[in-house]
């Protein structure tokens, strides 16, 4: 996929409006400045039209008489009612030489036009455009009037006219951007809470919910995001109620297999170690040779027979509920350094007072304390394994930790990984697995609220 580059909604939409606004804002400057345009074409033509028709009253009187001085043409008369500043009257003549020319002058303007409105107005119009209307008497035409207008002047008026609008929309633009964003920020502040309640909904709270919000569009997200949370809330429930009930299933058939094996492989092993020493009995008096053979089935019933016994230990542990839950921990604790005669070492520690930890609670952890103390000791090849029980603000925490070698077998193996974290998402709470050359470390936290939902069954 392609990474493009973020940008803020806030920021997204305050540049939209900004380019919107800065578009409208240039159509009108542009329709100002064609209507300065216009403006003045017209008025420069209107004067045109007057000279002319001045100049040909002239003629006129020149031709009936009344007027026996020929000083044709004489602009003065007209050039005194229609000369503004920077204009230009002249005539010219059909041979096309300019017989007479009248300019005013042009005063230096108090605020002049910036170069570069001046450069883009000229490259845009022509200000210095010639006016000119033709001067006909007796259907003769003698010429004709030219009228024209300083640039600088004309190119000053047109600042004049729309310059002021394009400094005040320069203006007003970034304080329209700058309102703008200030009213989207206040408006989509509620997107920030629904940020944060996707990620509280991401870390696992299921109880987060959006308050109400102003506008309809978030509105509809608050909606969809509390629908969506309620049902999230409703499958993790059914699926804890699911797993307790597997693990309920899987700790009876632990309990069955027990007594399976206790009331007939263990009475089986009892009956052969009676048979051997019967044997050895006999064979003591009529076959001395075969009592070497006999003490060594007595030894092998009785090696399966502690064999036996661990394995009914770790299938059918101490009933948690009347030894507690430290007591049963530290009896698991001392039976792993005993039987591993020193290799590898095993401590506990606890903090806070567990008399009062639910009691599927306790038999939970005493089996995740279990798989996780057998996979390191079996399968990680640890010399060194620290575990650390807190009690603290309603919640449980385990760490175990251990400097074996990482290994899949132990989450392979058993229970493994995947059952621990079915318990632990049982009782609603968190696990970690952190595995690296120097060691492991398990990290299990369950709150105390868990107590609070149907207990799971666990071995008596």
């Amino acid at each position: 996929m392609w990474n493009r580059p973020r940008f803020d909604l806030k920021v997204r939409l305050t540049l939209l409006v900004a380019g919107i606004s800065a578009a409208c804002f240039a159509a009108i400057s542009a329709y100002f400045l064609i209507a300065a345009d216009r403006a003045a074409h017209a008025r420069i033509d209107g004067i045109a039209a007057i000279v002319a028709k001045s100049l040909e009253l002239q003629q006129g009187k020149v031709q009936w008489g009344t007027n026996p001085r020929s000083d044709f043409p004489n602009l003065d008369p007209v050039s005194a009612y229609v000369m503004t500043p920077g204009l230009c009257l002249g005539f010219r003549g059909a041979s096309g030489d300019m017989l007479q020319r009248f300019c005013s002058g042009a005063p230096a303007p108090a605020s002049p036009p910036p170069q570069l409105f001046t450069a883009f107005y000229r490259s845009l119009f022509d200000p210095g455009r010639e006016a000119t209307r033709p001067v006909i008497v007796r259907s003769a035409k003698l010429g004709e009037t030219v009228v024209t207008v300083d640039p600088a002047v004309q190119t000053a008026e047109a600042w004049h006219e729309a310059g002021r609008l394009m400094i005040a929309l320069a203006i007003a633009l970034p304080l329209l951007c700058a309102l703008v964003y200030a009213a989207l920020a206040r408006a989509l502040r509620p997107t920030r809470m629904i940020g944060d309640g996707l990620e509280r909904i991401a870390a696992g709270d299921l109880t987060t919910r959006l308050p109400p919000f102003d506008l309809a569009e978030l509105s509809a997200i608050r909606d969809v995001f509390n629908h969506l949370a309620e049902s999230l809330d409703l499958a993790l429930a059914e699926r804890n109620e699911l797993t307790r009930k597997l693990i309920a299933l899987q700790d009876e058939e632990r309990r069955h297999l027990a007594r399976e094996l206790h009331d007939e492989f263990g009475q089986s092993l009892a009956a052969i170690r009676a048979l051997a020493a019967s044997t050895r009995q006999t064979a003591a008096q009529d076959c001395p040779d075969l009592l070497g053979e006999c003490d060594g089935i007595a030894r092998t019933a009785t090696g399966m027979m502690e064999t036996l016994r661990g394995a009914l230990f770790r299938l059918r542990p101490p009933d948690v509920d009347e030894l507690g839950l430290v007591a049963s921990l530290e009896g698991l604790v001392s039976g792993w350094n005993g039987r591993s005669r020193g290799q590898p070492r095993f401590e506990i520690r606890f903090e806070g007072a567990f008399d009062s930890v639910p009691a599927s609670v306790s038999a939970n952890l005493y089996r995740i304390v279990q798989e996780a103390l057998t996979n390191a000791a079996k399968h990680a090849g640890a010399t060194k394994v620290s575990l650390h029980l807190t009690l603290a603000d309603s919640e449980i925490a385990l760490a175990i930790e251990d400097d074996g070698r990482p290994n899949d077998a132990a989450a392979k193996s058993g229970m493994g990984l995947l059952g621990m974290r079915e318990r632990v998402a049982a009782l609603r709470g968190r696990l970690s697995f952190e595995s690296g050359p120097h060691g492991s470390a398990l990290r299990a936290f369950i709150p105390l609220a868990a107590a609070d939902r149907p207990a799971l069954d666990h071995a008596a």
